[in-house]
């Protein structure tokens, strides 16, 4: 989850967190909302609603069908939102189940690395900052295009995994499911540094129920469930986000449901080590661990174009977290 490829020390890293503009006031002005097109195409749309973390909204709209799922996805730092959508093979899976694909895009006047603050509490706070712009955008999007709400599913990588996280526990009422790649677990870091500590090294195991709380404190006041189910994929040979963390944040989820036992289902295939914890039914927390893949978003077949942070690997993210989702019950991309 580098800021920026330059950004490698620690002096580097206060000079930047000092730079931060923080958008604590309104949004963009609202216009009318462009007309859906009777082909897939990218949209750009200003007037989703309140704005308080200034960002900017994009929408991949395939023909839809009515109730159909609706999928948020989170760029990394640097990333640009739709090529991070074509090349991650979210744009595709869309086209060909007609399902609306939102892209929320991060600004340099938040931050310069346009990295989501998943690590600062006013922009993952519930109906603040970052966190309350991406509500916004959703719920609007479920309106618009005839979503299904029981069907709301959002997905990140790096910073943008640890923000949809973050959104998760906010917002347990408006996601279904999520998935987080090269994230981190929620409430680890409050700050910048505390973000690039965590980054380099986990936050220590402790007890999983003080993990849990922090997913319950960010939550609406009096909301007892149901919470949504995660899906998490780390590759073992990340350098900037260190592994470890994708395990504490499955810690986190599974005390979060009451999955205190060992996984119930293990599978190893190539190195790639899949646990799952169900609940009879569906799974509630998975975690994938991919052992060559280093800070990127697993495709599984070779990328075209060199993009940021997307890797060829043995397991495709898309395929799984989809399958996962429920949007899709096929294995081929």
């Amino acid at each position: 989850m580098q800021w920026y490829p330059e950004f490698q020390t620690l002096r580097r890293v206060i000079k930047v967190a000092t730079g931060f503009v923080k958008a604590k006031l309104g949004g963009l002005a609202a216009e009318p909302v462009v007309p859906l097109a009777a082909s897939s195409r990218l949209l750009t749309i200003t007037g989703f609603g309140d704005n308080p973390g200034r960002l900017g909204m994009l929408a991949h709209v395939p023909p839809l069908v009515a109730g159909r799922p609706l999928v948020v996805l989170l760029h990394g730092c640097g990333q640009d939102a739709a090529r991070f959508a074509q090349e991650s093979g979210w744009i595709d899976l869309a086209d060909r189940l007609g399902f609306p694909l939102i892209l929320p895009g991060q600004v340099e006047a938040n931050n310069r690395g346009r990295c989501f603050q998943w690590f600062q509490p006013s922009d993952t706070a519930r109906d603040l900052g970052e966190a309350g712009s991406i509500a916004a955008m959703t719920r609007f999007a479920i309106r618009q295009f005839g979503s299904d709400p029981k069907k709301v599913f959002i997905v990140g990588l790096s910073a943008g995994g640890a923000m949809a996280a973050a959104l998760l526990a906010a917002y347990p009422d408006l996601f279904t499911a999520g998935a987080s790649v090269a994230g981190l677990p929620v409430g680890t870091a409050r700050s910048a540094l505390q973000a690039m500590r965590r980054m380099a090294s986990a936050e220590p195991e402790g007890g999983q129920e003080a993990w849990a709380a922090q997913v319950r404190a960010a939550a609406p006041a009096g909301f007892t469930g149901p919470w949504p189910r995660l899906s998490i994929w780390h590759g073992q040979a990340d350098k900037t986000v260190a592994p470890a963390n994708g395990d504490r944040l499955a810690a986190q989820w599974r005390a979060l449901h009451g999955l205190t036992a060992p996984a119930v289902a293990e599978q190893s295939m190539n190195g790639v080590r899949h646990r799952m914890w169900p609940d009879g039914t569906e799974n509630l927390v998975e975690q994938w661990s991919l052992p060559d893949l280093a800070h990127a978003y697993p495709v599984g077949t070779p990328v075209v174009t060199s993009g940021r942070f997307v890797a060829h690997a043995r397991t495709d993210a898309t395929t799984g977290i989809a399958r996962f989702f429920g949007v899709t019950k096929t294995a081929g991309r």
